[in-house]
């Protein structure tokens, strides 16, 4: 069985519950709040979410094209995204169930890079996307050391990547003693003490 199986796959799971939750947490009301990302309100950074966390993680395991009709959708636009967005994370996350998902390359359109070094860049996503929910609508966002730890190196070793695309602002920084996830956030760019990130042990 492929090691990134093995050691990557039950953080998919952690974040996609832990995102699923966050998604339950966020009211109609606050659909249309400011956000500390630039330009974006709650509606906006909740339809990039949902699209690049659960059908891009779906379709990232299953190679396939993100069709425009989902690229172009208002998922918010549903009472009831939220439990629609749950159920998305559950097919995704069965989808890389698969350990066949973890070989081979994965076409990004710009670059072809192996599943099994994608795989934790999509568990970053998750958590650092998730976290920005959490924090523009008045939420905590929890993750395991371990999970924090994962994404910590996914931010470190790809940080110049992210930001040549617009995806990092520049490192905030933080005390040698800052917790592993907030450490994360702050070399992603973000300011952890914007929000509550919470670190669990399990």
């Amino acid at each position: 069985m492929n090691d990134a199986y093995k050691n990557v796959h039950p953080f998919l799971i952690e974040c996609a519950a832990e995102a699923a939750r966050v998604a339950r947490g966020v009211t109609a009301e606050r659909l249309s709040d400011p956000t500390h990302c630039p330009g974006w309100d709650v509606r906006a950074l909740v339809n990039h979410w949902v699209l690049y966390t659960s059908h891009g993680l779906e379709h990232r395991a299953r190679r396939m094209t993100l069709p425009e009709e989902l690229t172009a959708r208002d998922f918010t636009a549903d009472p009831d995204w939220a439990q629609a967005y749950a159920d998305q994370l559950d097919r995704a996350v069965a989808a890389w169930d698969d350990p066949a998902a973890w070989e081979g390359e994965i076409d990004l359109g710009m670059a072809k890079t192996p599943a099994a070094e994608l795989a934790p860049m999509l568990v970053k996503e998750l958590a650092v996307h998730g976290w920005d929910v959490a924090v523009a609508t008045g939420q905590e966002y929890r993750v395991s050391e371990a999970a924090a730890r994962l994404i910590l190196d996914v931010v470190e070793t790809h940080g110049d990547l992210y930001r040549q695309y617009d995806g990092f602002a520049a490192p905030v920084p933080v005390p040698a003693d800052t917790p592993v996830f907030a450490r994360a956030l702050a070399a992603s760019g973000r300011n952890p003490r914007q929000g509550r990130a919470g670190e669990v042990d399990h």
